[in-house]
Order: C-alpha cells, then sequence, then structure tokens
C-alpha cells in the first residue's frame, strides 16, 4: 500500500510547456502511477497515516514542496528541498535533452543512441540527487527516483 495512486504538478505561473516537455511528463506520470515505490518512514514517534498517497509537486519560494496526502485526503506529509542541489544537473539534463530531440531530427541512429546514453547517464545522476535529498523523508526505489526526476526538471524549467 505504500506507493503514489494520483500526482499531481502545480505549474501555475510556468510558461508553457514545449511539446517535447509536455510528452516527457506525460509518460513519467503514467509510468510512474503504473509502478512506483513510495515509502513513508515513522518519523518524531508519531504513526504514518498508511499509504496509497496522493502527492502535489510545486515549487513554492525557491523550493521544492513535496506535498503527500493519502487516498482518503488525510494529510500524510509535506516537505520542502531546496532547489540548489539540482540546478547543475536540471541544466545539464535540459541541454542533453534537446540535443537528443534535435538528433532525432537529424542525425544517424548511431549517434542518436550516444546522446540519448549520455542523457541517461545525466537523469540517472538526477535520481540519485534526488533520492539523497529525500533521505530520511521518503524512501522511493531507482524507477520511482527516476520518475519523480522528470517531474522535478518540468516544474524546474519555469522556476
Amino acid at each position: 500500500m505504500s506507493h503514489i495512486v494520483d500526482i499531481a504538478l502545480d505549474d501555475a505561473g510556468l510558461p508553457p510547456p514545449t511539446p517535447e516537455i509536455e510528452q516527457e511528463r506525460k509518460v513519467a506520470i503514467y509510468d510512474l502511477l503504473e509502478e512506483n515505490s513510495f515509502v513513508l518512514p515513522p518519523r518524531d514517534a508519531r504513526p504514518v497515516p498508511e499509504g496509497p498517497y496522493r502527492l502535489k509537486l510545486s515549487i513554492r519560494d525557491k523550493r521544492l514542496v513535496f506535498d503527500v496526502c493519502t487516498e482518503a485526503g488525510e494529510e500524510a506529509a509535506e516537505f520542502h528541498l531546496s532547489l540548489g542541489p539540482f540546478r547543475q544537473v536540471v541544466k545539464d539534463y535540459f541541454q542533453i535533452c534537446k540535443s537528443y530531440f534535435e538528433a532525432v531530427k537529424n542525425l544517424p541512429p548511431s549517434q542518436v543512441e550516444t546522446i540519448d546514453m549520455a542523457r541517461r547517464g545525466i537523469h540517472d545522476e538526477g535520481s540519485r540527487v534526488l533520492q539523497e535529498r529525500l533521505s530520511g523523508k521518503v524512501e522511493i526505489d531507482n524507477d520511482t527516483a527516476r520518475r519523480l526526476f522528470t517531474l522535478v526538471c518540468v516544474l524546474h524549467f519555469g522556476g
């Protein structure tokens, strides 16, 4: 029962996403809802509301906010992460994605594959940063971290 069943991005005030970013967002949300692991550990000797959970991601006051509720709407947790540790990896990820999307249109498959491998490497780095920043707040597996990192990038795009 420790998983996400609904996810919302508060992207109010952000510029409209490009078609490529919108596609990345849709795929990440779809994949995340299909399979994820999201475990809230006990904190301050308080009982942890049982999942499944609804997650709302937003950027407030230059911080990444995870607002977690139970499926029934009971508040489960809220945590704020500094965006600082994400800035460079998000910037690198957007640059490599831009190169990748251009390569798909213009380059042979072997060169596209090389750029895609670099893109996946940066994506892995971003998901590791996210897991480190969430340590002690929520336990997530690698696939969940990757998909959440994609959504952090979507939010950061306008942040």
